[in-house]
C-alpha cells in the first residue's frame, strides 16, 4: 500500500488505518461507509504557492524557445541526474534517443510496488506541481503531445490530488496543447517493469516485453515513448532553474545530486528522507532516521527493497548509489532501505519475500514462474539443499525475461553468503 513507514496498515474502504490494531479497525468500521469512502488528503502545495516560488518559468522559457532543447539535455547530461525508478539510466541521453519529429508519446511510471518503497507517493502528495512541471517540461522538451499518467491504485488519495491540480493548471492556462491521461493500475507489481506498464495501458495484460525494441523505438501503442519515473521528472524543474551546481554538488563520495530514500523497518523515525545520492545504510539510519529502535540490534538491510539483495550490518557503509554494491551483487534500485534487527528471522524474511515473488509473477515465462514456486517447495524443506537453490537461481536469473525472475533470489543468496549460520543448511 506504500506506507510501509506506517505499518501495519489496514484498508477500510478507501480510508488507511496507520499503526493499525483491532481497535483501531473497529472504530473506523463503526464510523460508516460513508466516513470512509474518500481517503484524508493531507495539506500539500498547491498551485499559488508553487507560482509565488517561480514555479513553471522554466517550463515557459523552454515553450518561448528561450532554453533550446540542445542546451536543457546538456544541462540533465551534466547535472547526474539518472532514473530513479530503480533502472540509473542517464535521464538527460534517454530523453536525447527521442526524435520530436517522430510523434512520440510519454509514459509516467507512478506505480511504485517494490516493498519497502513510497517516495513517489510522498513527492504526490506533497508537491504535486514540481513533478507536474517535470511532467510537462519533458514533454515540450520531446515534442509529445500525450502524456500517460500510471498511478499505483493503492493510492486514491494520490488521484484525487492529481485530478485537482491537473484542472487547475488547466484553468491557469499552464497545461498548453498537451493532453494529459491519468491512468489508474490495478496493484500488479509487474507493472513497475516499463513495458508490462506499457502494456497494462493498452488494456491488455501487464507482461513484460522482450528488447529489444525498447521504447524509446517502439513503445505505447507502437509509437517512441519517454518513460520516466516520479522522482526523476520531481527533481528536472530544480536541475534547469539555472544553478546546474545545485545538484551536482551535493552527492558523497564521487556521486552528484539529492535523492530521496524510503526507510523502513527497525529505525526510530521511518520515513522518506531526503540526502546525497552516495549515503551509507549507517548515515540514513543515524543521521536521518534516529538510529535502530529501541530494544533492537542492526542485524542487516536491503538496500533497494525485497529485489535489492540482503547485506549484513558490518557492510552498511558501502554507498548506496547505483553500481556501487555490484561487487556485493547488490543494488539500491528504487531507493528503498529496510532496515533488519537481531530479533527478525533471516529464514522468515527469505520466505517473505519468495512468497511475495510467487504472488507477483505475471507467469508469463517458466523460469519465474515455475522457478519461484519451486523455490519455496525447497525452503519448505527442515534442511536446505543449498546447491539445488543455487541451480535454480542460476536459471531463474539467466532465463527469466525480466527483472522479476532474474533478482528474486538475490536476498537469499546474499544469505547463504552472509547468514549461513541462520539458514537450515
Amino acid at each position: 500500500m506504500g506506507r510501509c513507514d506506517h505499518a501495519p496498515i489496514a484498508l477500510v474502504n478507501k480510508r488507511y488505518i496507520e499503526r493499525a490494531n483491532g481497535e483501531r479497525i473497529k472504530s473506523c468500521i463503526a464510523g460508516g461507509a460513508k466516513m470512509n469512502a474518500q481517503p484524508l488528503i493531507g495539506s500539500y502545495q498547491g498551485l499559488p504557492s508553487y507560482l509565488a516560488e517561480g514555479g513553471y518559468k522554466i517550463l515557459k522559457k523552454i515553450r518561448r524557445g528561450e532554453k533550446l532543447r540542445a542546451d536543457v539535455l546538456d544541462e540533465l547530461v551534466n547535472s547526474g541526474l539518472k532514473g530513479l525508478g530503480g533502472a540509473g539510466f542517464s535521464t538527460g541521453r534517454k530523453w536525447g534517443l527521442i526524435n520530436p519529429r517522430d510523434n512520440p508519446l510519454m509514459a509516467v511510471n507512478a506505480d511504485e510496488g517494490e516493498p519497502g518503497t513510497f517516495k513517489d507517493r510522498h513527492v504526490l502528495t506533497t508537491a504535486p506541481h514540481q513533478f507536474l512541471e517535470g511532467v510537462l517540461i519533458a514533454a515540450a522538451v520531446g515534442s509529445v503531445r500525450e502524456v500517460y499518467i500510471y498511478l499505483r491504485a493503492e493510492y486514491p488519495d494520490c488521484y484525487i490530488i492529481l485530478q485537482q491540480e491537473l484542472e487547475a493548471i488547466k484553468q491557469a492556462g499552464l497545461i498548453g496543447d498537451v493532453v494529459v491521461h491519468l491512468r489508474r493500475g490495478a496493484g500488479a507489481y509487474i507493472c513497475g517493469e516499463e513495458s508490462a506498464m506499457l502494456e497494462s495501458l493498452e488494456g491488455k495484460r501487464g507482461e513484460p516485453r522482450h528488447k529489444p525494441p525498447f521504447p524509446t523505438t517502439k513503445g505505447l501503442f507502437g509509437r517512441p515513448t519517454l518513460v520516466n519515473n516520479v522522482e526523476t521528472l520531481y527533481w528536472i524543474p530544480k536541475i534547469l532553474k539555472g544553478d546546474t551546481d545545485w545538484f551536482d554538488n551535493h552527492g558523497k563520495r564521487g556521486t552528484s545530486g539529492w535523492r530521496l530514500y524510503s526507510v523502513s523497518g527497525r529505525v526510530a523515525e521511518p520515513g522518506v528522507k531526503l540526502a546525497p545520492v552516495g549515503v551509507t545504510a549507517r548515515e540514513l539510519i543515524d543521521q536521518y532516521s534516529g538510529g535502530i529502535s529501541d530494544g533492537h540490534v542492526f542485524k542487516a538491510y536491503l538496500p533497494g527493497g525485497a529485489s535489492g539483495g540482503l547485506l549484513p550490518a558490518f557492510l552498511a557503509d558501502l554507498p548506496l548509489d547505483f553500481n556501487a554494491l555490484d561487487d556485493y551483487g547488490c543494488f539500491v534500485g528504487s531507493g528503498a532501505l529496510i532496515v533488519l534487527g537481531e530479533r527478525d528471522s533471516i529464514v522468515d524474511v527469505n520466505r517473505n519475500l519468495m512468497k511475495f515473488f510467487e504472488d507477483e509473477s505475471c507467469g508469463q515465462c517458466t523460469p519465474c514462474r515455475v522457478g519461484c514456486t519451486k523455490m519455496l517447495e525447497l525452503m519448505a524443506q527442515p534442511k536446505w539443499d543449498k546447491e539445488l537453490i543455487g541451480e535454480l537461481s542460476n536459471v531463474m536469473a539467466d532465463a527469466s525475461i525480466c527483472g522479476l525472475g532474474q533478482a528474486a533470489p538475490t536476498a537469499l543468496l546474499k544469505s547463504f553468503q552472509f547468514f549461513d549460520d541462520d539458514l537450515p543448511t
